[in-house]
């Protein structure tokens, strides 16, 4: 696809694939690589299955259907997306039809908005696109305090209004939806439900990043994955993590930036400030049952920053793995419900 759904890559998951080689592999299953290009970024997926390359080349191109369609749908760089297509809409005080994937991504990104009390919110995409990190070009210069005062004022979660059925959105004030920040973990579980219902029940799909993972290697072993040292100069593993039918989604602000006048401008957008982040939390990965919610509640934290977010995701009994930046280093930190996915604790 041309068209990009989000940026750059925020953080590239390594995938620690080296157990996949060897003879202890069973002879008549081993794992097929497909990839490509989407959202910006790249999809590697892994599947477990005997030799059959007609069968692998229609799961290619089912994946390739599949991530059109969210492309289609959810994409900002598309004019003529579903999301593009309303925020295009003059009057939104009207119901808006969407189509039901649209109102479950909607739906998880408001339920989140509402847990982190604002830290997630599709709404601020003027914003972002004030500070040169949407489809618009970068800017000439940083926006002034007026200008960011007054677009900033436009925008919140709580103007948006969603109704199930038929499904359908509305907004007491026009509203630009940004759905970068949600919507790669839904083309995560999209793939995921699309290999699941072709028979495929061992699997491992990433998509810059983000991944979800079910069932086992050939050799009965759990899928294992590698947190990225949040250094933009190198590629290192900080933690390896052991993953079972379950998703992880990473954020930072490491890989997508720019720097003006000597500052540095992280593509992460404080909705409260209208502000890119300035906070030494550097990476975070959250565990969950599926991508959405783990691409959702890790941006949101981002935004909070260790403090804040350790305290909710603690809380709410959240499996999350903070990154944080200290004058002497990094050093980490996650909460009790990540411990059972570290490798060297035993995993899952």
């Amino acid at each position: 696809m041309t068209n990009r759904l989000i940026g750059p890559a925020l953080v590239v998951m390594t995938l620690v694939m080296a157990a996949l080689a060897g003879c202890s592999f069973k002879p008549d299953r081993q794992v097929w690589e497909i990839s490509g290009p989407v959202f910006g970024t790249e999809y590697h997926i892994s599947v477990v299955m005997s030799d059959d390359k007609e069968r692998l080349k229609a799961l290619s191109k089912g994946i390739t259907r599949t991530l059109d369609d969210v492309d289609a749908s959810m994409s900002t760089y598309r004019k003529d997306s579903e999301l593009s297509k309303f925020n295009q809409t003059e009057d939104q005080s009207d119901w808006f039809a969407v189509s039901a994937p649209m109102y479950r991504v909607l739906s998880d990104a408001q339920r989140v908005s509402r847990l982190s009390d604002g830290a997630f919110d599709i709404t601020i995409g003027p914003v972002v696109n004030l500070w040169g990190f949407g489809p618009d070009a970068r800017p000439d210069q940083i926006p002034d305090d007026q200008t960011l005062a007054r677009v900033l004022a436009g925008t919140g979660y709580q103007k948006l209004t969603l109704r199930e059925q038929p499904p359908a959105i509305r907004a007491s004030s026009h509203q630009y939806l940004d759905l970068s920040g949600i919507a790669k973990g839904f083309g995560v579980d999209q793939v995921a439900r699309y290999l699941t219902d072709a028979g495929v029940d061992d699997y491992l799909v990433e998509i810059g990043g983000e991944v979800r993972v079910s069932g086992h290697k050939p050799d009965g072993q759990a899928w294992r994955l590698a947190i990225e040292q949040p250094d933009s100069g190198t590629r290192q593993i900080n933690r390896v993590v052991v993953l079972n039918d379950k998703a992880m989604a990473t954020s930072g602000d490491y890989r997508n930036y720019y720097e003006s006048n000597g500052h540095r401008y992280s593509h992460t957008i404080d909705p409260d400030t209208g502000k890119p982040i300035t906070h030494n939390l550097a990476s975070v990965s959250v565990i969950t049952d599926n991508c959405t919610d783990a691409d959702a509640l890790a941006t949101a934290f981002d935004v909070m920053g260790y403090e804040k977010a350790s305290a909710l995701a603690t809380r709410e009994n959240i499996a999350v793995y903070f990154i944080v930046r200290t004058d002497t280093g990094f050093e980490t930190h996650y909460t009790p419900a990540f411990t059972s996915y570290l490798a060297d604790q035993g995993g899952h």
